[in-house]
């Protein structure tokens, strides 16, 4: 049974899981820095990273479990929350993993690249479960700042710097839309705690304030960054091609499902009132975000580039859910972001395996034959790229996400069938990146001055196996996790609330 737990119980149970991973982050920073750098140092840091995820992601189920429930305080304590939690926990338990085998190999000998991991981690978190515009922008920074320089790691890299570069001064850019977001919506309704917000807008009557609705443009603005949504995505391809693999995995998992848990709740908390106002700049996000994302993919000779453009192209589909704003499409939101992040780590993950020191392995022309030379990898990458195509049965829980996605633009009261159809067309122009992936490592014979593959290291080997079987799990029985994202849907809320009039101008978009 929930139980209330009053503004301060709500704060030390809700912020419990937090405060133990940042917490558990400074004392390994302590580790990392009590001596030189090397290998087995950034090993044992990163084992004790590994460590400390699995006991908080512990937690977070056990604090879920007991149901808390707490009124409109600046923290949230619902399903929603912890879900979100979960899921960045086990993209950052991925991220860890596979930078345990990789940094070796590349040079990148620092430890603090696992704590910066857990602090980004920690700022994820925060964003999830803010429920005040203020708390909000804290999370933001905390991930970001960690994210800036997780990209530049690896020193010895022009890339890496470029990379690092051009994020921190766009990510600084986006930052001031995001502040200005906030003191314009603080200045319409006096309040940044999203619960009042919306309250205020009803009671006020401000769904047509203009000092309202340019705030929630330029939190938009702000927001369509940090999702890499179009037209606010020219850092993304730079930025995870000169990453470390391992890194460009986590920001492209989740660094993005933390943007999309906090643009959930912003927009659909405290910004019910205004559904018809922000409905069609949304629309048009998502729309043009599927259609940048998947035709620019096509071009890609890079295989971390078109995994870029490829996550532009879902960041549309996923605004498609966030357009419905139901909550079934709360629902479709969590189990699509789960698959997303399985798949997407996990064909990081066979790019590590596949690469050798110095970057080398991330063309597509690396693949080719690959199922003549490693034919469980060639496999297991297939899963992959049909698990982000949603192809039936061998793409796993990647058709039912996409599936879920479609049901819930169809069935909300304001149908939005023609967002349905764009997301249909992109998601078979898609096939032609996806399935090209496939068809070389299948049907092209490998190069005779191929790079040979090393055997795959042991925490690498781990997470391509468990990312396959639980795609391919979940593909075949989906019910655990789609019963598991219904009741963690706690901020789904029907906004279509302007009457027959305002659903009748929303139908059909």
């Amino acid at each position: 049974m929930p139980y209330d737990l009053g503004i301060p119980g709500q704060l030390t149970l809700a912020l419990a899981p937090d405060l133990v991973l940042l917490g558990g982050a400074m004392a390994l920073m302590l580790v990392a820095a009590w001596g030189p750098e090397s290998a087995a140092r950034q090993r044992t840091v990163g084992i004790g990273a590994l460590v400390l995820c699995v006991a908080v992601l512990a937690m977070v189920i056990a604090v879920a479990i007991r149901q808390p429930s707490a009124a409109n305080g600046v923290i949230a304590v619902d399903g929603f929350r912890w879900a979100a939690d979960a899921l960045f926990l086990l993209a950052a338990i991925i991220a860890i993993a596979l930078s345990i085998d990789y940094n070796p190999r590349e040079g990148i000998l620092a430890g603090e690249a696992h704590v910066l991991t857990l602090f980004a981690t920690g700022g994820m978190m925060l964003m999830a479960a803010a429920r005040d515009l203020m708390v909000l922008f804290l999370g933001i920074e905390l991930m970001s700042i960690a994210v800036y320089a997780m990209v530049g790691l690896n020193r010895r890299s022009p890339r890496a710097a470029e990379g690092s570069l051009k994020y921190f001064l766009l990510g600084a850019f986006a930052t001031a839309f995001l502040l200005y977001g906030i003191a314009l919506v603080y200045g319409a309704t006096g309040s940044t705690n999203l619960a009042e917000i919306g309250e205020r807008i009803a009671a006020l009557g401000l769904s047509r304030s203009p000092m309202l609705l340019v705030g929630i443009a330029l939190l938009l603005v702000g927001f369509g960054f940090k999702l890499a949504a179009a037209p606010f995505h020219m850092w993304a391809p730079d930025v995870y091609e000169g990453a470390p693999t391992p890194i460009s995995g986590f920001m492209a998992a989740g660094v993005k499902a933390a943007a999309f848990a906090a643009f959930l709740r912003v927009w659909l908390e405290a910004f019910p009132g205004v559904y018809t106002e922000w409905h069609k700049a949304v629309w048009w996000l998502a729309a043009t975000t599927m259609v940048v994302g998947n035709i620019i993919a096509l071009q890609q000779k890079n295989l971390k580039r078109m995994l870029a453009y490829s996550s532009i192209g879902h960041t549309g589909f996923i605004l498609v859910a966030l357009a419905a704003g139901t909550p079934q499409a709360a629902t479709a939101f969590l189990f699509y972001l789960f698959a997303y992040t399985l798949a997407t780590m996990g064909a990081f993950a066979v790019i590590i395996a596949v690469g050798q020191s110095g970057g080398s392995g991330d063309r597509i022309e690396d693949f080719h034959g690959l199922w003549h030379s490693n034919p469980g990898l060639a496999v297991a990458m297939m899963v992959f790229m049909l698990a982000l195509l949603g192809f039936p049965v061998f793409g796993g829980m990647g058709f039912f996400a996409k599936w879920y996605v479609l049901q819930a633009a169809l069935q909300a009261p304001a149908p939005q069938t023609r967002l349905a159809i764009i997301l249909v067309i992109t998601s078979t122009i898609s096939a032609g990146y996806y399935v090209w992936v496939v068809m070389v490592m299948f049907m092209k014979q490998r190069a005779t001055d191929a790079l040979r593959i090393p055997p795959m290291p042991a925490m690498t080997r781990w997470v391509v196996t468990a990312s396959v079987a639980l795609i391919l799990f979940f593909g075949v029985y989906p019910e655990p996790l789609v019963r598991l994202a219904r009741a963690s849907t706690a901020v789904g809320i029907a906004p279509v609330d302007g009457g027959p009039a305002s659903t009748a101008a929303l139908q059909g978009q």
